[in-house]
């Protein structure tokens, strides 16, 4: 399975995050998040040595950005944004399909994120390419009581996939479909 194709004439450069980058960074990230992550919460998080950084470039500009870890089996995405201004220009489907690229059958072959409640567009977006919700965390985010929804994506994703809980919500309607 691959990560559908937007047609756009929109291509972007994604490359390494770099130190200098950071400002563009933390702009996206307050523009696109109520609970924004802080300068020290990015640095914290690369300083680690499976943590890996990188922006999406077009037009010389920072447009977009995610933060992964390496695990042995598998990704697991902790933040991803796109620019206000370059949004449904492609953008994150460019970055999605970066990490999908990661993957392959020998070592890793599952990218994992979670996702607020309320952030219904980011279900979407990752719904759309390829991505099941598979459980609900429930109170988990220390600023709010939100739930988060545990999304994956599999390279060898013909297994169906249940929330395991007999709760229903918005997302779970889309699964279903």
């Amino acid at each position: 399975m691959t990560v559908r194709h937007v047609e756009t004439s929109l291509q972007v450069q994604i490359r390494w995050l770099i130190r200098r980058d950071m400002t563009d960074v933390l702009r996206i990230e307050r523009d696109s998040f109520e609970f924004a992550w802080s300068e020290e919460d990015f640095l914290r998080c690369l300083r680690q040595r499976n943590c890996i950084g990188m922006v999406a470039e077009a037009d010389s500009q920072i447009v977009g950005f995610m933060i992964y870890e390496l695990h042995k089996s598998k990704l697991s995405v902790l933040n991803f944004a796109v620019s206000l201004d370059w949004r449904r220009q492609g953008v994150g489907t460019q970055m999605a399909q970066k990490l999908v690229d990661k993957l392959s059958q020998q070592r890793r072959n599952e990218i994992i994120l979670e996702v607020r409640e309320t952030n219904l567009g980011a279900q979407l977006f990752f719904r759309e390419h390829g991505f099941k919700a598979i459980n609900i965390l429930r109170s988990h985010y220390d600023d709010t009581t939100e739930d988060a929804y545990v999304m994956r994506y599999r390279l060898d994703d013909g297994e169906t996939v249940s929330v395991p809980s007999p709760t229903r919500n918005r997302i779970s309607a889309y699964d279903a479909a």
